[in-house]
């Protein structure tokens, strides 16, 4: 039997699990989520706070406490791992992203088997051509500052209310990650302020409409993430190496993530 302490300290556990999860590439604060029986009723809050505050706010408070704590943990460890391995960095987070994929594609064909694949197909296209236009004008390598910051946090407010999509690879192929993980970890308010605004109306203008999307057309929008999701990462693999033993390093960093994330298997769960 759980006492309301052990409850408490659970759910702080599962919300530093989701923290670690949003910012860790590869990862999704919002799978986590589901799994741990949270997402239904985080979007219902979300939603409509005001008639269901009463009803969850014992549930969110010590959540958000760990989720916060996941968070900054977690914005360390990122920074030093791109200091200095940032080849093998970046195939380690394409491989826990790559080891997501096969059960979000079983989930999204379990769901309406007669959903042809085109949403996918078009998806993938649409986000790899803009993302090569990106690399072409060279935008990958923008300087952040405020407003690039609050992307950043629109970016991650989708994550967290559309199970499955990890937002991190875009922010890797676009330069941003590295110095957001930075501001996290040293609480600079010039990266914190903007980004968690831009997460906050993110999640509150969506959650509402996209808890009816995936109500109502969940193979259809699941195979739009995936699109994104795919684009992303092949835009991420890493193409040049320093060395021979980096070129080593990164392929066991791919395979270990790749099987890391199968490990997991928590998007099963969606």
């Amino acid at each position: 039997m759980k006492t309301p302490i052990t409850h408490w300290f659970i759910l702080c556990l599962q919300g530093a699990i989701v923290g670690i999860a949003a910012i860790l590439p590869g990862a999704s604060g919002g799978v986590f989520c589901v799994a741990f029986g949270i997402y239904e009723p985080m979007m219902a809050l979300l939603a409509h706070p005001k008639k269901n505050f009463r009803r969850y706010y014992k549930i969110f408070i010590p959540f958000a406490i760990g989720w916060v704590a996941g968070f900054l943990l977690i914005a360390h460890a990122a920074v030093f791992l791109f200091e200095i391995f940032p080849e093998a960095s970046m195939a380690l987070f394409a491989g826990l992203i790559c080891g997501t994929i096969p059960a979000l594609i079983k989930k999204t064909y379990d769901s309406n088997p007669s959903q042809n694949w085109s949403p996918l197909i078009i998806s993938m296209v649409v986000v790899f051509t803009f993302l090569g236009f990106l690399q072409t004008e060279a935008i990958n390598s923008v300087a952040p500052n405020a407003a690039w910051f609050v992307f950043c946090g629109i970016i991650w407010g989708f994550s967290i209310v559309i199970p499955g999509l990890s937002s991190s690879s875009v922010l890797i192929f676009l330069g941003l990650y590295q110095p957001m993980a930075a501001g996290i970890a040293g609480l600079d308010a010039a990266v914190l302020i903007p980004m968690l605004s831009g997460l906050i109306i993110t999640v509150l203008l969506t959650a509402r409409l996209i808890n009816a999307l995936f109500a109502k057309h969940y193979a259809f929008i699941s195979q739009l993430v995936l699109g994104i999701i795919l684009s992303s990462t092949l835009m991420i693999l890493p193409t040049a190496f320093t060395s021979i033993f980096s070129v080593f390093l990164s392929i066991l960093c791919f395979i270990g993530g790749y099987f890391a994330a199968i490990k997991m298997n928590i998007s099963k769960q969606l």
